[in-house]
């Protein structure tokens, strides 16, 4: 079993950044060789995928809403993944989630482990 925090969540103005951290305890995602990724969810929206890291940290890909502004990058050794959000927007607000997989390019079925979410505010 591996166990997801998020942390680092919080408001901020339109322009401005956030740092997101979610930590592993457990059988951690190294362990497995496990893919993470973010994804966010608003009230009455799907879930959203928004970036995944290759268990390596050799890959990464981005939604195109965040392409340019967000980055997803990783520390093994602290078992621990970061999203770095640059340039925010009003429409960046959600509930953000990080999760697990053995799949990199799996959808959010795909995930087997999930953190319960930190939310992000961006006012106008």
């Amino acid at each position: 079993q591996v166990q997801l925090v998020e942390s680092g969540g919080g408001l901020v103005q339109a322009g401005g950044s956030l740092r997101l951290s979610c930590a592993a305890s457990g059988r951690t995602y190294s362990d497995y060789a496990m893919a993470m990724g973010w994804f966010r969810h608003t009230p009455g929206k799907e879930r959203e995928f928004v970036a995944a890291i290759h268990w390596r940290g050799i890959s990464t890909y981005y939604a195109d809403s965040v392409k340019g502004r967000f980055t997803i990058s990783r520390d093994n050794a602290k078992n621990t993944v970061y999203l770095q959000m640059n340039s925010l927007k009003p429409e960046d607000t959600a509930l953000y989630y990080c999760a697990a997989t053995t799949n990199y390019y799996a959808d959010y079925r795909g995930y087997a482990y999930w953190g319960q979410g930190t939310q992000v505010t961006v006012s106008s």
